[in-house]
């Protein structure tokens, strides 16, 4: 016969940490949120959509315009005169989760497209928009997104049981 003792109070302190540290999740969705605003703004430098996509490419016309307006040769999709999208990407953090987006009245269209004409006219009767935009989606996970994130959560959970 022989007696075997287990000492589970390492393990018991490991879960406790990791149970508190579920408790408030608030840093964890802070670090993604900081991790989906840079990959997002890449994908503007990389004019590609959440699955990799190349985004659709601007229109002649389009180019033309901002040459004739005087904003010289901004070929790259998204990339216009005024206030950039890839610079207004902002995320909301609670203790419930990670909310990211943009404010920008435009970044819907941006996102979905819009028909020539879909939001009316301007006072001289053309289009809004003057053209059809075609949707460059930029917001959203790519499967590689989704494992970042799970990393994410995965180290500060380790770091929790690992103190």
């Amino acid at each position: 016969m022989f007696d075997v003792e287990f000492n589970a109070e390492a393990s018991r302190n490991a879960l406790a940490r990791a149970m508190r540290e579920l408790e408030n999740m608030t840093p964890v969705y802070q670090d993604i949120a900081d991790y989906l605003v840079d990959a997002h703004r890449q994908r503007f430098i990389e004019g590609r959509d959440p699955d990799g996509k190349p985004w659709a490419p601007k229109k002649q016309s389009t180019l033309d315009r901002y040459r004739r307006l005087g904003y010289g040769n901004l070929r790259r999709p998204l990339i216009g005169p005024g206030r950039a999208l890839s610079r207004q990407i902002a995320s909301f953090v609670s203790a419930n989760g990670v909310v990211i987006g943009s404010a920008l009245i435009y970044s819907r269209v941006m996102q979905e497209g819009a028909a020539k004409g879909a939001f009316g006219s301007d006072s001289r009767g053309n289009p809004i928009p003057w053209g059809t935009i075609p949707a460059r989606r930029w917001l959203g996970l790519s499967q590689q997104n989704e494992a970042a994130i799970v990393e994410i959560v995965d180290e500060h959970l380790g770091d929790a049981i690992d103190e």
